[in-house]
């Protein structure tokens, strides 16, 4: 059973990608949880393959669902298509898009196929990591929960109280400073 070893590049930085392998008998919808899994992405959104050429053009799309939108030819469904079934020549080249709203848009480039399967992995499988990617949702990706746990808890976004959003004092604190007038003298006791 041939095994297919993909480059998954983050199109807005070829620096960032991801190599993974999959068997040539699986289905595009395990390609697309492998990719969300490599990037650290949820599963919430909207997603899309297109098999494209050496120009990253779009071709005959191959889609998680048929969405609401007009289509000049129906698309594959990921659960429905096989990966084999879709290569057209020894450099296969797709683009990947996940949330449509966002627009993340990955390049996923054929780069090997072996014969053999590695009995210790198990299929599909993330092989290589290359660069920090991009974080789906800000910070969070890249420092953690806890970060946007404190943002959520104290609403870090908005101004502190007593300062404007530019950081200048607004005078809603009330802090009165005593000037020192120096030491007291008995002459004014008397």
């Amino acid at each position: 059973m041939a095994v297919l070893k993909f480059r998954i590049y983050y199109e807005e930085d070829d620096s960032v990608y991801r190599d993974v392998v999959i068997k040539h008998n699986q289905h595009f919808l395990e390609l697309h949880q492998v990719i969300l899994k490599a990037y650290e992405f949820d599963n919430k959104h909207q997603a899309t393959f297109f098999r494209s050429n050496d120009h990253w053009q779009r071709g005959r799309e191959i889609s998680f669902e048929k969405y609401d939108k007009e289509y000049k030819v129906e698309p594959l469904l990921m659960k429905e298509t096989s990966i084999g079934s879709e290569i057209k020549d020894p450099n296969q080249k797709f683009i990947y898009l996940y949330d449509f709203v966002k627009n993340w848009s990955f390049l996923v480039e054929l780069i090997g196929v072996s014969k053999e399967e590695n009995s210790k992995l198990e299929y599909p499988a993330i092989v290589k990591t290359e660069s920090i990617g991009p974080s789906q949702y800000g910070t969070r990706g890249l420092i953690g929960d806890n970060l946007a746990e404190v943002e959520e808890k104290y609403d870090l976004n908005r101004g502190a109280e007593g300062f404007s959003e530019v950081g200048e004092e607004t005078g809603d604190l009330d802090i009165e400073i005593e000037e020192e007038t120096g030491p007291e003298t008995d002459s004014a006791l008397e």
